[in-house]
């Protein structure tokens, strides 16, 4: 459904996209985000004009930005009212365009830079991932405990808290509307967007945040997940807090973690706060947070493998529709 704009904000639309470097900037941005370097390299302009441009469109609501260290990325707006008119107008282009096909060129280039640095970064610390893969249940396992565990309804929006590769978003992203990983590490980031690229997934994207303090309005996502992020936190029922902050009502939370081990060298080589959870630990602070707990289970690593951990799921629901539907009044 296009929902009508304000005249204030159509013609501020139409104002800042009806010039043609701004408009290649808009048919790029509906591809990845992009740095300013980026589309410097793309355009073959200057980053003060690059920069004139992105400013513009982000005034017009057409574009948003946000800050990763010393970084800034721009991607197209997939909320707000102009965000539809800016897709709108970047379908209407004919992709054959000389100019645009040229930019892809150049845009496609820029990725393979990317996805080789992406690359170089996890060859480098595979041999720990290994290390650390085979002492629990295999990712198989638990990835098809997640499927199931969300499997009950569709959903639109996902929200995955300290996104790692990306994994998530990769597994869930074909049947999304919108797709946010956040996480901490830049280079966890842009190992994501390698990911995220290679499959396809424009309709998904990552950014740095803090998770105690996510940069997001409430009520923003049908589903959160936090999949292997706890035992590295300080705080685990803070993160909890924040995660049900930003859940829509009748929304979903899943929590992914270990259960109780006593590999001590995790904490000691791999900044390991906790060793794993107790089923009880995870659902006081989902209730504490306001969630209901509907499913708690353990999933155990194979017989005969390497794995000494199992792995745990815990999920909780937004109550508030449900209370609301069963009083006959309408949320």
């Amino acid at each position: 459904m296009v929902t009508p704009l304000s005249f204030e904000s159509m013609h501020a639309a139409l104002k800042a996209s009806a010039e043609g470097t701004r408009l290649r900037v808009l048919a790029l941005l509906a591809e990845t985000e992009l740095t300013v370097s980026d589309l410097t390299e793309i355009l073959r302009q200057s980053q003060p004009r690059i920069s004139r441009h992105l400013k513009l469109l982000s005034e017009a609501g057409l574009i948003e930005r946000h800050r990763e260290g010393a970084w800034a990325f721009f991607r197209m707006a997939d909320r707000g009212e102009s965000a539809q008119l800016g897709r709108l107008l970047v379908e209407r282009l004919d992709p054959e365009d000389p100019t645009l096909a040229r930019d892809r060129e150049r845009l496609a280039a820029v990725r393979e830079q990317r996805a080789r640095q992406a690359q170089d970064y996890f060859r480098a610390h595979a041999a720990e991932w290994d290390r650390i893969r085979k002492l629990h249940t295999a990712d198989s396992a638990v990835e098809d405990a997640i499927v199931m565990a969300l499997s009950d309804k569709p959903f639109r929006a996902l929200l995955d808290l300290g996104t790692g590769t990306g994994r998530m978003l990769e597994l869930f992203g074909p049947n999304l509307e919108r797709g946010l990983g956040i996480d901490l590490s830049p280079a966890m980031l842009s190992l994501a967007r390698a990911r995220l690229e290679r499959a396809g997934l424009k309709n998904c994207s990552v950014r740095q945040g803090d998770i105690y303090n996510l940069p997001l309005a409430r009520e923003s996502f049908d589903v959160v997940i936090i999949h292997q992020v706890l035992h590295y936190l300080d705080d685990g029922a803070r993160a909890v807090r924040e995660a049900a902050r930003v859940l829509a009502p009748n929304g979903r939370l899943l929590v992914v973690d270990f259960a109780p081990h006593d590999l001590e060298f995790l904490r000691e080589e791999h900044a390991h706060r906790r060793l794993g959870f107790a089923p009880e630990a995870v659902s006081q602070w989902l209730q504490a947070a306001g969630l209901d707990v509907t499913m708690q289970r353990s999933i155990a690593p194979e017989p005969g493998s390497d794995g000494k951990i199992a792995v745990s799921l815990w999920l909780a629901h937004d109550p508030r529709v449900r209370v609301a539907n069963r009083l006959g009044v309408v949320a």
